[in-house]
């Protein structure tokens, strides 16, 4: 799995920890909402404030 995390466009480089808990946290949460299908190939998250 890859990560990518951008803040204000700018990409912010994470070490691999962070990417396994940040994809470990996404996935478990996303796959288990109902219309999510076992064969996804891509999740986007945007935040905004």
């Amino acid at each position: 799995m890859g990560l990518q995390l951008k803040v204000d466009g700018k990409v912010i480089p994470i070490n691999e920890f962070v990417e396994s808990i940040l994809n470990g946290t996404v996935t478990g949460a996303v796959t288990t909402l109902k219309g999510v299908r076992e064969d996804w190939k891509k999740i986007e998250i945007q935040v905004e404030r």
